[in-house]
């Protein structure tokens, strides 16, 4: 019996238009989509909830904003909006409008992703539970988390690429994500570690 239990083919398809995402171009231009590799694909300014919460933290500068999918720990996926400020990982219910996580950018230890074009990244949380993640922006999102811990830290951050790696998906649940080369595309696994 196959250990890994097999995965529907995901593919996350978001706009390169910032406008059919639900923001505008002036505000992806005013909030570094213009600049230093990050952008605001959603308006960030002209969402009075989002604006509500980073304020509310004490972010003002919007590095990276744009829709995403997030995978559970039971395997569901999740849409979410995924925020990088400078100082914390934000992750919105964009249908509740609910902050679902913030995660502080120096409890950020790697990055995981595959050697091959997919969508798949994965942000190693050693002190919380770990996000496995899908963008059309992955290294978009992977450059500014590089970016932005360099600039405002003492550490570079781990990015690891492998078509095997595992992550935490809740406290007391570990699953391995595997990724394979096959006619048309890519195969991607995620299967519950069996413990020893």
């Amino acid at each position: 019996m196959d250990r890994f239990k097999t995965l529907k083919r995901i593919q996350v398809e978001l706009s390169e238009d910032p406008e059919e995402n639900g923001g505008d171009g002036e505000a992806a231009q005013a909030n570094g989509g213009g600049g230093g590799g990050g952008g605001d694909y959603i308006g960030v300014p002209s969402d009075p909830y989002l604006t509500k919460i980073l304020s509310k933290q004490g972010d003002k500068k919007v590095l990276f904003a744009d829709k995403i999918l997030k995978f559970t720990g039971s395997g569901k996926m999740k849409k979410r909006i995924l925020v990088i400020t400078d100082f914390a990982i934000y992750l919105v219910d964009p249908e509740a409008d609910v902050l679902k996580r913030r995660i502080a950018l120096a409890a950020v230890e790697r990055l995981c992703l595959s050697k091959l074009s997919d969508n798949f990244f994965a942000i190693i949380i050693p002190t919380e539970y770990d996000c496995l993640m899908a963008s059309t922006r992955k290294t978009e999102i992977v450059n500014v988390l590089v970016e932005v811990t360099k600039s405002t830290s003492d550490y570079e951050l781990e990015v690891v690429f492998s078509n095997r790696f595992e992550y935490n998906a809740a406290a007391d649940m570990v699953k391995e994500v595997e990724f394979e080369e096959v006619d048309g595309g890519i195969k991607t696994r995620i299967a519950k570690k069996e413990s020893n």
